[in-house]
């Protein structure tokens, strides 16, 4: 780190022990991580501020953060404030806001392709090169809840500022997300799910502090809880051909599913199974789908 405590251009984002927790956990389980980006130029209040007003609208996601953990997506109510005064107010405002893919900035592009430069060695061996690679900054008011949901990417999630607890639960359990809830989520369906208190007892709570990061696999449900600061995430995060592979069997079901024909079994390794997948494609043309 140099004397301001910004990374220098040298200082690997992620120290070895990371790696290594990356490498036994990817990419069906989640790890606890560490990393080195704290005091960045491009992660203060400030910066991100400055950024919200060069991105487009629809870019940005924001909303009052006093939530329930289970909640409607068309019930989420807005916090009156454009997305640049939401961030300079963050502390009062009760409020949560996302800045989506910061990575066609240039200067968070180069940020995001010199992290994942760091992954690609232990990523790419097992699912493939990494694709469609984003970037996501999270901010978040005292107290906010982020509701149960899950995400479509592979994605790490380095904590900058304050505190928050991910409450994560195992990717791929039928019960937390049944399968024709993965198959209208790939169709274009919210990440929204229904919860249950009874789901509490497969949760793992992952207290993250400024420095803490966290692999999330795909669809992971999750739910985040904010300490009683300002919250700052950076997520990384990316596709591959396994997540590309399960997105398209699942919308291959969702499709049998609706004519009564019998469905695809989906497996560990998706991206293997090239005759349900050459036969999605040919029942897309002959139902009209794209």
């Amino acid at each position: 780190m140099t004397p301001t405590g910004t990374a220098s251009a040298a200082t690997p984002v992620f120290p070895t022990t990371a790696l290594q927790a990356i490498q036994q956990a990817y990419p069906d389980r989640h790890a606890r991580l560490l990393h080195q980006l704290l005091g960045h130029p491009l992660l203060t209040r400030d910066a991100l501020a400055a950024l919200a007003t060069r991105l487009p609208e629809a870019s940005m996601e924001y909303n009052l953060g006093t939530l329930p953990v289970g909640l409607d997506p068309h019930d989420t109510p807005a916090n009156g404030l454009s997305a640049a005064e939401t961030i300079r107010s963050i502390d009062e405002n009760r409020s949560w806001i996302v800045l989506k893919n910061i990575e066609r900035d240039p200067a968070y592009g180069a940020l995001l392709d010199s992290v994942l430069a760091e992954l690609a060695p232990l990523v790419m061996p097992v699912t493939g090169p990494m694709v469609r690679r984003e970037a996501f900054l999270f901010l978040s008011s005292p107290g906010s809840v982020t509701p149960f949901h899950m995400d479509p990417e592979h994605n790490i999630l380095l904590q900058i500022e304050g505190r928050k607890v991910m409450n994560l639960f195992p990717a791929g359990d039928p019960v937390l997300v049944p399968p024709t809830q993965s198959e209208t989520f790939h169709a274009g369906g919210h990440r929204n799910l229904a919860w249950d208190e009874a789901f509490r007892d497969q949760m793992d709570p992952v207290t993250l502090t400024p420095g803490d990061a966290v692999l999330v696999p795909v669809k992971a449900p999750h739910f985040v809880q904010n300490g009683d600061g300002v919250s700052i995430s950076l997520s990384i995060t990316w596709r591959s051909a396994r997540s590309g592979a399960e997105a398209d069997l699942h919308r291959f079901n969702r499709l049998l599913r609706a004519r009564g024909w019998p469905l695809v079994r989906i497996s560990g390794q998706p991206e293997r199974q090239r005759l349900a997948r050459a036969g999605y494609r040919i029942t897309c043309k002959l139902v009209g789908e794209t």
